[in-house]
């Protein structure tokens, strides 16, 4: 139970390509390029987004075999932490840069890549019935310790009509500083007062009680070794770890199934801010997905090494236009148009050099 998954194996295994993960522990703070004429790019952070990092490390690879993109996933604090300290060349986080982490990295900012959706998987074994589901103010209860059995009054009630178990609950939630973490309390924050003033909402909280997993992965573990368990992951670690996930009660009432076009929902009437810094958990919508929330990719505004800059720069711009495939294949929604024109024209104002670059031009 204890025994955590390897962060690096879970990548490759989680994209479903086992050879299409990065480079090997230990290369993330080489500094030296990887050959004549090549260029390794090196990235850590959200382990939230590291499925799609592996996927588009791969494949860009193949139609540029000079350009290696190395990924870690260490969670979004270490991301944050290791792009504040000019360790990697890029970060990634699911929760955006706060004035204080701004100060500590001056120049740094975020840009959202795709949005995701934050699951809530369950193991309960002699649980025959669909999926269940579950609403907000329940959730919370759960992980508060006042919701301790499957059978209990609050699920049945969102349950009629099928037998629960008295599997006792238990809880399970990440060890690390985690992005996931942030947009799964953040809902909680907004649809329980209790949990709100209890708890809270941050990257890591005090939690009530549970067990901690490193990463999405050691908590997909942890669901999926103890009967009874019920945990938090991105979507696309519940697929592949064949877990089942609860429906959740949307903000508007109905309950609903997560999948690309409910993730694509929680941000159609969401205004994003010029820093791209905003909640989607809990948006309007009857099919809006209400644990939903943006990776982003952290960037200083100037590469200094004109090689690594220039690749790095393509690399994001192919991946939010030509990479969009394989983050619905992996159950990533792609950014909506509008946003992602935003995007891309932020991506535009980084200099490599000091110069004006075009990440689209070849």
């Amino acid at each position: 139970m204890k025994k955590l998954i390897v962060a690096l194996v879970a990548i490759g295994a989680i994209a479903g390509c086992k050879n299409e993960s990065a480079a090997p522990p230990g290369a993330m703070a080489q500094k030296a390029q990887a050959g004549g004429g090549s260029v390794l790019i090196n990235g850590a952070g959200s382990t939230f987004a590291a499925p799609l990092y592996s996927k588009w490390a791969f494949r860009y690879q193949k139609a540029h075999p000079e350009v290696k993109v190395n990924y870690q996933a260490i969670g979004s604090g270490g991301g944050i932490q290791q792009i504040t300290n000019h360790t990697v060349d890029f970060g990634a986080s699911d929760a955006w840069l706060k004035d204080a982490q701004k100060q500590k990295a001056p120049g740094l900012f975020n840009l959202p890549v795709v949005l995701g959706a934050v699951v809530v998987a369950y193991n309960l074994p002699g649980y025959a019935g669909p999926p269940l589901k579950l609403d907000g103010a329940t959730l919370a209860n759960m992980y508060l310790g006042q919701v301790k059995t499957w059978n209990d009054p609050a699920i049945a009630a969102l349950n009629p009509g099928v037998s629960l178990p008295k599997t006792p609950v238990v809880i399970a939630h990440r060890a690390d500083g985690s992005g996931t973490t942030s947009i799964f309390t953040d809902y909680l924050s907004k649809v329980s007062p209790s949990w709100k003033e209890k708890v809270g909402s941050n990257t890591a909280v005090s939690w009530p009680l549970g067990l901690g997993g490193k990463g999405n992965d050691g908590v997909a573990g942890i669901v999926k070794q103890n009967p009874g368990a019920v945990g938090y992951v991105e979507l696309a670690y519940a697929d592949q770890n064949h877990l089942p996930v609860a429906t959740l009660k949307s903000h508007d009432g109905p309950f609903v199934t997560a999948s690309v076009e409910s993730t694509s929902a929680a941000a159609a009437q969401v205004a994003v801010p010029d820093d791209f810094a905003v909640s989607v958990t809990d948006a309007p919508g009857a099919n809006a997905w209400p644990i939903t929330g943006f990776t982003y990719v952290l960037l200083y505004p100037d590469f200094q090494d004109a090689q690594k800059g220039s690749a790095l720069l393509r690399f994001f711009h192919w991946g939010l236009t030509e990479g969009k495939a394989q983050a619905k294949a992996l159950d990533y929604a792609p950014l909506p148009q509008a946003l992602e024109a935003k995007v891309l024209a932020k991506l535009g104002t980084v200099t490599v050099n000091g110069q004006p670059f075009d990440p689209s031009k070849p």
